[in-house]
């Protein structure tokens, strides 16, 4: 597209502009949303430091106009931290295994994508990680990437009646699709049970969904909800959709340390039901859906060190936690438990399940030397537009780079 500030990535053309706040970055936001009034176009995360736009097709001259209005606001484009964070698992039975994930996620298909083959499914409002599938092996060894995924009770429910079996593991919550590839399927909750918070719902993080209808009444949304969540000092993600706008608190940020809700973000939650509602606004809770990656590791530190590197992530600041984080809480939670290192057999398989970072071109090379010098090293023969590191203990990552 070679628009300045923009960047192509497997969801289209992406770009980044750094804010001082939710509320600055909210300004942009409604200078967007006038743009794209009526175009259908719309993808927008505001986060306390900036605002990521996604284009669903290429358009230089829009992408332009959005340039301008962020220069004309003072803000910034930074290309270099675009990335997507996503999850291949290959499959001995394509359609069965493709099947149980879509089940379990709530996914819909998305078509190919890059190195995604032609059978990748989608978080239908663009916020959580795509899954595609690529032919490999049947059963082996448990892997040693997982993944956990919280939605509503009821949604829970349907999805464990639709795959059949019941859940097993230590808080039986657990499932595995044909090929024996585990997933931790966990209801979520209430935020309290009172009628000032009745549209949250927590699934691990708070968050709350309302439907829009349109790019100025979600930009109006937007605006009420940066200026409240700064006026409260608290970090929310707000992402911005065609068909609506989905308001989240971040894994765990709710709680206090003795697992009950901070009552600052009760009273925030509260004064943002209110704003929707005076904006004529209805929540749809049965929207929302949590993804992380867990990686099982013998170090832990070593191999943690190295996804935080890669990836570019940070440390949750929770001692307890082993928690990595996008610094912008654009893209998903990993975690990392200990493992037990006798099981020579599970250390040496190659996982079924494997992570993708996607870069622009011109931060491919910087991520994949982050990653060596972190402990990893290139394994096998690559395409020209991919590279694959393993950690220091063979879990691998797929470096995937797009040309503008």
């Amino acid at each position: 597209m070679n628009v300045r500030d923009w960047r192509v990535l497997d969801t289209g053309p992406a770009a980044w502009f750094e804010a001082a706040s939710l509320t600055a970055g909210a300004v942009l936001v409604g200078r967007i949303a006038e743009l794209v009034d009526g175009v259908g176009v719309l993808d927008l995360d505001l986060r306390p430091g900036g605002v990521r736009v996604r284009l669903n097709r290429a358009d230089p001259v829009l992408a332009r106009s959005m340039s301008v209005a962020a220069r004309d606001l003072g803000l910034a484009a930074d290309p270099a931290v675009l990335q997507n964070v996503r999850l291949v698992i290959d499959a001995g039975d394509r359609p069965s295994v493709g099947s149980f994930w879509q089940t379990v996620l709530g996914y819909e298909p998305v078509g190919a994508r890059v190195g995604a083959g032609d059978d990748g499914l989608g978080d239908p409002l663009r916020r959580d990680p795509m899954v595609s599938f690529r032919d490999g092996v049947r059963r082996a060894p448990r892997d040693r990437i997982h993944v956990d995924v919280v939605r509503t009770p009821d949604a829970v429910d349907a999805a464990r009646a639709a795959i059949g079996g019941a859940p097993s593991g230590p808080y039986g919550v657990r499932l595995a699709d044909h090929d024996g590839n585990e997933v931790d399927l966990v209801p979520g909750d209430r935020l309290t049970d009172g009628p000032e918070t009745a549209d949250w719902r927590v699934l691990f993080g708070a968050m709350t969904f309302y439907p829009t209808g349109s790019p100025r009444r979600a930009a109006q949304l937007a605006s009420a909800v940066a200026g409240l969540a700064d006026e409260a000092g608290l970090p929310l993600s707000v992402d911005l959709r065609p068909d609506g706008v989905t308001i989240d608190g971040g894994k765990d940020l709710w709680e206090d340390p003795a697992g009950g809700a901070i009552p600052g973000f009760v009273d925030l939650a509260g004064r943002i039901q209110l704003a929707a509602r005076d904006l004529g606004l209805a929540a749809d809770p049965t929207r929302l859906r949590f993804v992380q990656f867990g990686i099982d590791a013998v170090d832990v530190a070593a191999v943690r060190a190295f996804w935080t590197s890669a990836l570019g992530y940070g440390h949750d600041p929770r001692p307890d936690v082993t928690d990595i984080v996008d610094p912008r809480r654009l893209n998903p939670v990993l975690f990392f438990q200990e493992m037990d290192g006798s099981d020579p057999e599970r250390r040496r398989h190659r996982n079924r399940v494997h992570i993708e970072l996607v870069v622009p071109h011109d931060a491919s090379q910087a991520h994949v030397a982050a990653a060596v010098a972190a402990g990893g090293r290139v394994v096998g023969e690559d395409a020209p537009d991919r590279r694959t590191v393993a950690d220091p203990e063979g879990n691998e990552l797929d470096i995937v780079w797009c040309d503008n």
